[in-house]
């Protein structure tokens, strides 16, 4: 389970807490961000972020990324429009 950042450790981080946190997803119960999100967030493309990625697979846990299935990006795309009412 993932740690709480004191107030103090939030307030310092460059991303708002609660900007990351918005675009924080459950899917196939696993919280997720779609690689859009991570890339404007980082200040990248999506296909540069991605390109990355796939380069540097060594570098990161063998479920750090998923191709969504249909249904699933369906789903996401009501919560997302859902959440921006």
């Amino acid at each position: 389970m993932a740690k709480k950042l004191s107030r103090s450790a939030a307030e310092n981080l460059p991303i708002p807490v609660e900007m990351i946190e918005q675009r924080i997803f459950l899917i196939r119960g696993h919280k997720v961000m779609l690689d859009s999100d991570l890339a404007e967030l980082y200040g990248e493309t999506t296909t540069r972020l991605n390109q990355q990625v796939r380069r540097n697979m060594d570098r990161f846990p063998e479920d750090f990324a998923f191709q969504l299935r249909q249904e699933e990006s369906d789903a996401l795309m009501l919560q997302i429009a859902t959440s921006k009412l």
